[in-house]
């Protein structure tokens, strides 16, 4: 039985994609939501537009927390508008390594991704990265 579904997200519209189908999953199970996503130090990259395009490169870079945030807000908004009951947790590191810490601390039984930078970068993408070590199940989303 599914009663958590943990989604990660960066805040881009192919993790849009991911976090959509993870609200689905939710709704068909009727499970819990935490949507998840990681930040480094001020230092970073750039982080994403919440809407509009971002970089080829951008869709797992990690954002200021600032910035995850505004992104986590959004999306616990978007959920609990579809009655979703729904939390957020967010990490200072590597966002895949973030995303499996922050989905067993929350006792996830599915995490959710996308798939974009599989192909890309066979090590070190989070995707790659989160289906080597959730531990629950994983359900990659196709982004792309």
């Amino acid at each position: 039985m599914v009663e958590t579904v943990a989604v990660g997200t960066d805040g881009s519209e192919t993790a849009a994609k991911a976090v959509a189908a993870a609200f689905e999953l939710a709704e068909r199970f009727d499970a819990r939501v935490v949507v998840l996503s990681a930040f480094e130090g001020s230092t970073g990259p750039p982080a994403p537009r919440l809407s509009g395009t971002t970089s080829e490169h951008s869709e797992w870079s990690s954002n200021a927390a600032e910035q995850v945030e505004r992104i986590l807000a959004v999306a616990e908004e978007s959920a609990a508008e579809r009655g979703l009951e729904v939390s957020s947790a967010m990490e200072e590191g590597e966002p895949g390594d973030v995303l499996v810490r922050l989905a067993e601390r929350h006792g996830a039984d599915v995490l959710v991704v996308g798939s974009k930078g599989m192909e890309r970068r066979v090590l070190g993408s989070v995707p790659n990265t989160v289906t080597h070590k959730a531990p629950c199940s994983v359900m990659v989303v196709k982004t792309t």
